[in-house]
């Protein structure tokens, strides 16, 4: 249980920093897209340094972004991602790749294995450019909206 309230006091601590950053609004919107992309693809075990490459070799983006933004992919949120992922992967890619449900699982072969990864990660690209963007437009509105209520209140308001 404690580990529990030590994770979200650190997730807290990780936002109130970035709310608090001299970053620019495109920065911190940037970074968490970054962050978005990267935890909707399929390499999970690897979005940690997939991160880390990308906060090193990125220059104008909020490197604590990139960590909050891969964050979508939660233990709870892996289920739903490869769903969409691999659903999306099929229609675009056609053929006859098998619909994702048990019969699938159980009877698991190198090639069910190597056609279901290819869907997956067709469709978690086109998922993460989309989700991307929707959340590189909500974070830009949100943190512009705040500075612009930061720069008002310093201004004296009303």
């Amino acid at each position: 249980m404690e580990n529990t309230s030590k994770d979200r006091s650190t997730m807290k601590v990780r936002f109130l920093n970035l709310w608090k950053s001299n970053s620019s609004p495109h920065e911190i919107a940037l970074g968490i897209a970054i962050g978005v992309f990267i935890g909707i693809t399929p390499f999970y075990g690897f979005h940690i340094i997939m991160a880390f490459i990308a906060a090193l070799t990125l220059r104008r983006v909020n490197k604590v972004a990139i960590f909050l933004g891969m964050n979508i992919s939660l233990p709870l949120t892996i289920p739903f991602i490869t769903w969409a992922g691999y659903g999306l992967g099929r229609k675009v890619l056609g053929g006859t790749y098998p619909p994702l449900g048990w019969d699938t699982v159980r009877y698991f072969s190198y090639d069910t294995f190597s056609r279901f990864f290819y869907a997956l990660t067709v469709g978690s690209f086109i998922l993460g450019i989309a989700l991307s963007v929707l959340f590189y437009s909500l974070t830009l509105w949100f943190f512009k909206r705040r500075k612009a209520k930061i720069i008002f209140a310093e201004g004296g308001g009303l």
